[in-house]
């Protein structure tokens, strides 16, 4: 009987010889160095002229940096500058950027330029977006285009695939988010051979992505809130109801996404939309404050560094806040990525539930909240368990994050996605 299970099981794929995976390395590498350095300088350059924005140049009008008139101004002005970018620039800096995800389409070269201006305004301007999406797909548009000039012998295929992972690594840090994203993308998909064959050339992306980004900026993600230690029952029940209720929450913004993307197209022209999603950006920012603009990496620092300056009332107002100013941002043309803005939400949604109840943890109700809005938002399960850990730095929580995950996921798998198709409807 053994014997013939065995002879009825399916052979196991073989494995690449090392030959046929070494000419991948050159590629691999050349576009991790140059997608981290893309994405440093869009970064970067969004940065400093966010400071002088909202810095020196109210100060010298003498406007208060985070006054409600002042975010008015910058949100409406931003909406022009990037309507004036998408209606006159060739390419008009993509396709509508509610369309698109993580696995960006190749973009002809003459749109990017238009794509990458168009979101170094958003990143300075105070948006609730990040910059993830569109540097993802100049990087995919530019990789595809340098590869099939310069090294034509690489199947054009792979182009997209190392520009992704590299860039994924870059944004984090660390391969090992664009280890799970590439892994979980190709789990959908027939492949040849076996899984490490084929995470081979796009992980040797991520990881000179990521690497010279450390060297670079240096980023981190750890909040330094403090660690967990061993779990108790009540840490697991925190975790449970914390992750369920912000996937409900995250699955109330992608309900009205669609909803509000039709508002925005029934006004036709950039030069309408983008300055209409700044005026309902700028209302969004007076009721939530300064904190729930930009795409809010910086700003979950600030929550996290004195959560008990915020009331729970306060804190609760900062995450419907941050996700309505996501889902309008998103919807009105605004050129950007959701992942950052939802990790922020979630961030928020934590702490309001330590507010509530001081018995959970910090750790608990930061990981489970960030946890449960991305997968509600992104649907990339891996993802959202790698960024929830990363943010709290504390192994207790890792078991938690894992069960949590389950109660969460059945509540958003199979309902539509943060993205639509050309028509208008929902991705699920």
């Amino acid at each position: 009987m053994a014997e013939e299970t065995t002879q009825q099981a399916p052979p196991s794929a073989p494995s690449a010889p090392a030959r046929a995976l070494l000419p991948f390395i050159l590629p691999a590498l050349l576009v991790g160095v140059a997608a981290s350095l893309v994405f440093v300088g869009v970064s970067t350059a969004g940065e400093k002229l966010q400071r002088l924005l909202w810095g020196p140049l109210p100060d010298a009008l003498g406007v208060g940096r985070a006054s409600v008139l002042w975010m008015f101004v910058m949100l409406l002005a931003t909406g022009i500058a990037v309507g004036l970018v998408v209606w006159k620039v060739p390419g008009h800096a993509g396709p509508d950027p509610a369309t698109v995800g993580l696995d960006a389409p190749v973009l002809p070269p003459a749109v990017l330029p238009g794509l990458v201006l168009a979101t170094a305004l958003m990143l300075a301007g105070g948006p609730s977006l990040g910059p993830e999406n569109p540097v993802i797909a100049v990087n995919v548009g530019l990789a595809a285009w340098l590869g099939a000039r310069f090294l034509p012998r690489t199947p054009g295929a792979l182009w997209p695939v190392l520009a992704e992972a590299a860039t994924i690594g870059a944004l984090f840090g660390t391969p090992v988010a664009a280890a799970l994203v590439i892994s979980e993308a190709l789990a959908g998909r027939p492949m040849p051979g076996r899984l490490w064959d084929n995470v081979f050339a796009p992980l040797t992306a991520g990881t000179c992505g990521a690497i010279t980004t450390a060297l670079v900026a240096r980023p981190t993600f750890d909040l330094g809130l403090p660690p967990l230690g061993h779990p108790r029952a009540s840490d697991l029940l925190a975790a449970l109801v914390i992750a369920s209720v912000a996937a409900l929450l995250g699955m109330c913004a992608v309900r009205a996404f669609p909803y509000v993307h039709a508002a925005f197209r029934r006004l036709r022209h950039p030069m309408l939309m983008l300055p209409a999603g700044g005026v309902v950006l700028g209302a969004l920012a007076a009721l939530g404050g300064r904190l729930t603009l930009f795409k809010g990496v910086t700003e979950i620092g600030q929550l996290a560094r004195d959560p008990q300056s915020w009331s729970a009332g306060q804190l609760a107002t900062m995450t419907v806040a941050k996700l309505a100013a996501l889902v309008v941002a998103a919807a009105c043309g605004f050129r950007g990525g959701r992942i950052f803005p939802a990790v922020f939400a979630g961030a928020a949604l934590g702490l309001c539930a330590h507010a509530l109840v001081p018995a959970v943890h910090l750790a608990v109700g930061v990981a489970t909240g960030v946890l449960g809005m991305l997968l509600a938002i992104t649907r990339q399960g891996w993802m959202s368990l790698f960024t929830a850990a990363v943010l709290v730095t504390s192994p207790g929580t890792l078991a938690l994050l894992c069960v949590a995950s389950l109660p969460a996921w059945l509540l958003v798998t199979g309902r539509p996605q943060m993205q639509l198709r050309q028509d208008g409807t929902p991705v699920r």
